[in-house]
C-alpha cells in the first residue's frame, strides 16, 4: 500500500504541468479600420475558460459586405485561431509565436492565407494576413483603432 502511494506521488511530481496559454486579452474589444474608403470592424471577446470569440464585418469601398466568424481555443497542437470567412468550413491556424502584444498563427497547408498576425500598440491593433497566390507572395493589412461598440466610419 505504501509503495503504491509513493509511486502515485512520484508520478504526480514527475508529470510536467501543462504550459500556460499565452495571454491574448490585449485583443479583446471593438476595433475599427476606416482606411481605403471601406469599413472593417473586428470584435473580440475577453478570454473565458480558454476561449475567445471574434467576428469581423467588412464593407468594401464599393459597398459590398462580407463577414468572418472566428475563435481562439486550446487544441492538442496548441492555441489555435479558427477562421470561418463568409460561412466557409473552419480553418485552423496554430499559434507559432506570441509576446506581450503580438501573436502569429500559421497553417502552411492552407491556400491563402498561411499566416495571421496580430499586434497591439496602445489603442491600435494591427492585423495582417500573408501567403502566396499563384506563386507570388501576397498580404493584406489592417490598422484598427479601439472604438466604442458598433462605432461606424464617417461617410
Amino acid at each position: 500500500m505504501l509503495t503504491a502511494l509513493l509511486t502515485a506521488a512520484l508520478i504526480q511530481i514527475a508529470t510536467p504541468a501543462p504550459a500556460p496559454s499565452p495571454d491574448l486579452s490585449w485583443m479583446a474589444g471593438y476595433w475599427l479600420d476606416c482606411s481605403g474608403g471601406g469599413e472593417v470592424s473586428e470584435t473580440w471577446s475577453d478570454l473565458r475558460a480558454g476561449l475567445m470569440v471574434g467576428h469581423a464585418v467588412t464593407i468594401s469601398a464599393r459597398g459590398r459586405p462580407s463577414f468572418e466568424v472566428s475563435h481562439i481555443v486550446p487544441t492538442p497542437e496548441g492555441l489555435a485561431y479558427v477562421a470561418q470567412p463568409n460561412g466557409a468550413p473552419p480553418t485552423r491556424f496554430v499559434l507559432i509565436e506570441s509576446g506581450a502584444n503580438r501573436a502569429v498563427f500559421e497553417n502552411a497547408a492552407n491556400d491563402f492565407p498561411t499566416r495571421i498576425l496580430y499586434e497591439r500598440a496602445g489603442d491600435a491593433l494591427y492585423a495582417r494576413i500573408e501567403g502566396t497566390i499563384g506563386g507570388e507572395a501576397r498580404s493584406m493589412a489592417w490598422t484598427f483603432e479601439a472604438k466604442p461598440l458598433n462605432t461606424r466610419c464617417p461617410r
